[in-house]
């Protein structure tokens, strides 16, 4: 089974896909948000369908001491908003330290161009952790 991984930001979504034997993450896409939440749950649904993904992880941002605070708390409201359009079951899964993960890992790259792919990089980063969490 294929699944799609979610990084959500503010201005961003990440996304990664994994190969058909859930065995490897690959950093696939950037989408920009839109002005309605609506549309970008919508591009995601349609990212499901034509990725024939079976499952959405999306990266739930706990504090470093495991907590939920409230981007936490966004995070699984907007993950249950995703859950009624995507048409496959959302779970969320500990994003902690993926985006520091993927910095590292663009350190050589300029600026700019490492602002374009981050967030689709540390989405592959939190599905290869819950991939190899669900062997």
């Amino acid at each position: 089974m294929r699944v799609l991984a979610l990084d959500l930001g503010s201005k961003r979504i990440g996304v990664a896909i994994s190969d058909s034997r859930g065995a490897l993450a690959s950093p696939h896409d950037v989408l920009l948000r839109a002005k309605d939440r609506a549309e970008d749950h919508q591009r995601v649904a349609d990212l499901v369908a034509e990725l024939g993904a079976g499952l959405v992880v999306v990266g739930l941002p706990l504090s470093l001491d495991g907590s939920e605070g409230p981007a936490a708390r966004a995070t699984t409201a907007e993950a249950a908003e995703l859950a009624a359009v995507v048409g496959v079951p959302v779970e969320t899964y500990d994003e902690r330290l993926t985006t520091v993960t993927a910095e590292r890992a663009l350190a050589g790259m300029p600026g700019p161009d490492r602002r374009q792919v981050v967030d689709k990089v540390a989405a592959a980063v939190l599905l290869q952790s819950w991939l190899d969490g669900h062997r």
